[in-house]
């Protein structure tokens, strides 16, 4: 018998988590997936996705080989096809489509954090498509990354990982022992806990993190804005703020401190819930038991006060002065070159064409992250042409019918395309009503750079391609070779090419950086000490006038839910409770994971979390099956009743569909949460934001 044998090192791609892992390999068959005990991110740590990897790799329900569409849509009639046939009619098409309608009726998508990430975006940029979309851009990850770069010139992550260990840490809408994204992960946080970190947790669950943390401010969904800016009020008429960091470091002082003069404590528990003598304790933690980390998670970032809420978690960094010192959120370092999505070969008269972005700037102007069309907007332009008509859709690695607000009319609009095409690892809801489905590759199935944490890098690993399933391609090799079909500007250039121009500022090749697995540069802290923050002020913009002259409030403010008890009391007699969307749970990855049996068998069925005074009132018992109903739309789930969340509170499992049930549809339409989101108006300012907590529902006993 062959004995299994490590045949790499490499980081795992589950999710976007970014644990180190180790790989072995049996006649020429990966067996085995086990946490790397090397990495300073993971500490020798998986979670149960990573170490499913094998099971998802060879599972029997993989697409393995390019499929094309034989009868209606939906009706799971397919032929299998090469890889040539299906590219070269894919390029025919979607040429056909640029000449007659423009390159803007082509639209690119694709999930959140995955490696393809940015090959998708240099493919529209030289297709001359401005319409290209991922979930995240207004609704995670990166509304905190652009409020980071115009308020003090780059993103941030906690500092776990030098001399010091943060003596403070509060966990803001984030969950980090459960979803740990990009190298911030669940052991760093756990570990500083364990040394005497004290925690400090804002979320209207009693969740994982919470548990270990030495204060929980249960509070109301959507009102974190109002809670930050009573921090400010506090660590400012206190005055415990770092008066050295704020006056040779921050300004925009004295008008921070007048728009904040009248959030009390006292002002913000009315609104949050959250008791005013829990607010001080926060606030004078944060400011004076230093050096301070401030987790935030995506929860601040799903409701149309997306850019002020973040904006006022941002600030109190630059008041308390814990920025880019030991223990403190701190800069990345590695510095590679950036990936090469050649921004320069979209047409300029293009830019006129992205959907929202005349509206949105922050989403698609010349001042976003990575300029992308609005959602709404673009599945609008799918099913009804306005402004113009999207006719041909690619989508890289998401699911929208599930993963994106309102799955009803997602489905209308991916009906009413010309051409849909996914390249996916199973056949999921969306893949179904696809006229092309292109096996992709799975992790350990690719090649790619990986620096974590993600945006502030401290670290340079490399993923290693071992092995390959059927006919499954790296996405990004799938782009590649249809760029060159349709002779678009750098097609010429591999992948491999492209990883070692981004690679030279090391001096290393991928082929260096594979045989070393990971490059560990040292860190440097008070780098803002020899030339100041990147901004134009150079200083921590408390004030930020790159907003103002945007035409955005400059300063933090709290704007009220559209749909909460307090804007819509006229809505609470049929919708007594607020919804909240969205947890992490270890077994998935937004949707997927649904047909691996040994993360199924761990948790079985979609949950709605109710505390017990609503579950009485409702006449729900534990383990009931419900349906959780908005203004929206109604879903149905099997009842978790608890007190680990606040009364008046529901939390929602997102992502459920039902693989096992096959036909059209997988019954997408019976567990979505995204059934009872809202992608309309009114949306963020700034980023288009759309409203995927803070609504409201009832939940009533199933009956029958």
């Amino acid at each position: 018998m062959s004995k299994s044998l490590l045949a790499a090192r490499s980081v795992c791609r589950v999710c976007h988590g970014g644990c180190a892992a180790r790989l072995y390999m049996e006649n020429g068959r990966l067996v085995k997936v086990r946490p790397d005990p090397d990495s300073p991110f993971s500490r020798g740590r998986m979670c149960v996705k990573g170490l499913s990897t094998p099971e998802i790799m060879y599972h029997p329900d993989r697409l393995t080989r390019p499929l094309k569409r034989q009868g209606e849509r939906g009706a799971g009639d397919w032929r299998e096809i090469s890889w040539d046939q299906a590219l070269g009619e894919i390029a025919q098409r979607l040429a056909e489509f640029r000449a007659a309608s423009g390159p803007e009726s082509v639209a690119l998508g694709q999930g959140t954090g995955r490696h393809h990430y940015f090959q998708v975006v240099r493919f529209a940029n030289t297709f001359g498509t401005p319409n290209w979309y991922e979930p995240g851009l207004a609704n995670c990850f990166i509304p905190r990354i652009t409020v980071s770069n115009l308020t003090y010139g780059g993103f941030v992550t906690a500092d776990y990982y030098g001399p010091v260990t943060p003596r403070t840490i509060i966990f803001w809408g984030h969950n980090p022992l459960v979803s740990g994204p990009d190298g911030e992960l669940a052991w760093p946080a756990a570990r500083a806990l364990k040394a005497g970190a004290f925690g400090i947790a804002v979320d209207p669950r009693l969740s994982e993190t919470s548990r270990r943390a030495g204060l929980w401010l249960p509070i109301r969904p959507g009102t974190d804005a109002a809670l930050a800016l009573a921090l400010a009020h506090v660590i400012i008429f206190d005055e415990i703020f770092d008066r050295d960091f704020v006056r040779d470091w921050t300004t925009g002082f004295d008008h921070l401190k007048e728009r904040v003069r009248e959030c009390t404590p006292a002002w913000a528990e009315e609104i949050t819930g959250v008791p005013a003598p829990l607010i001080v304790e926060t606030a004078r933690r944060y400011a004076l038991d230093k050096p301070s980390v401030l987790e935030w998670g995506l929860a601040i970032e799903q409701t149309p006060n997306c850019l002020q809420t973040v904006r006022a978690l941002a600030v109190l960094r630059g008041l308390t002065g814990n920025l880019d010192r030991p223990g403190t959120d701190v800069f990345g370092a590695p510095g590679l070159k950036p990936y090469p999505v050649l921004k320069d070969k979209l047409p300029s008269d293009a830019l006129k064409k992205r959907l929202g972005a005349e509206r949105f700037k922050l989403l698609g102007g010349f001042r976003a992250y990575l300029p992308s069309a609005h959602i709404p907007a673009l599945f609008r332009a799918m099913r009804e042409g306005d402004p113009y008509r999207v006719r041909a859709l690619l989508i890289f690695g998401n699911n929208p019918l599930t993963t994106v607000a309102g799955a009803g009319e997602v489905l209308r609009s991916l009906l009413a395309l010309d051409l849909l095409v996914v390249s996916e690892l199973f056949m999921t809801p969306t893949a179904a009503l696809a006229d092309y489905v292109l096996p992709a590759a799975f992790w350990p199935e690719v090649d790619q750079i990986l620096e974590l944490p993600l945006v502030a890098p401290r670290a340079v690993y490399a993923q290693s391609k071992l092995a390959q399933v059927g006919q499954c391609r790296q996405n990004e090799d799938i782009l590649i070779d249809l760029a060159r079909r349709l002779d678009l500007p750098g097609c010429g250039e591999s992948l491999a090419d492209i990883l070692d121009q981004r690679l030279e500022p090391l001096g290393v090749s991928f082929a260096q950086l594979k045989e070393r697995f990971a490059v560990f540069p040292p860190h440097a802290y008070g780098t803002y000490e020899q030339g100041g923050f990147r901004t134009p002020s150079r200083k921590v913009e408390l004030f930020c006038k790159g907003l103002e002259r945007l035409g955005y409030d400059p300063l933090p403010s709290f704007q009220e839910p559209p749909e909460s008890p307090r804007s819509r009391p006229d809505l609470l007699a049929a919708y007594p409770l607020v919804l909240t969307t969205g947890a992490r749970r270890p077994e998935y990855f937004h949707s997927e994971g649904r047909q691996i049996r040994s993360l199924r068998r761990r948790r079985p069925d979609p949950l709605v979390q109710i505390n017990p005074e609503d579950a009485a009132r409702a006449g729900v018992r534990g383990g009931d099956w419900v349906r959780v109903v908005s203004p929206r739309g109604a879903i149905r789930l099997r009842a978790a009743v608890s007190p680990d969340i606040r009364p008046g509170v529901v939390n929602v499992d997102h992502g459920w569909w039902f693989p096992e049930r096959g036909g059209f549809d997988f019954g997408v339409m019976e567990s979505n949460a995204n059934l009872l989101t809202n992608p309309g108006p009114p949306y963020d300012p700034a980023f288009g934001t759309y409203q995927l907590r803070a609504l409201l529902c009832r939940v009533e006993k199933e009956t029958g």
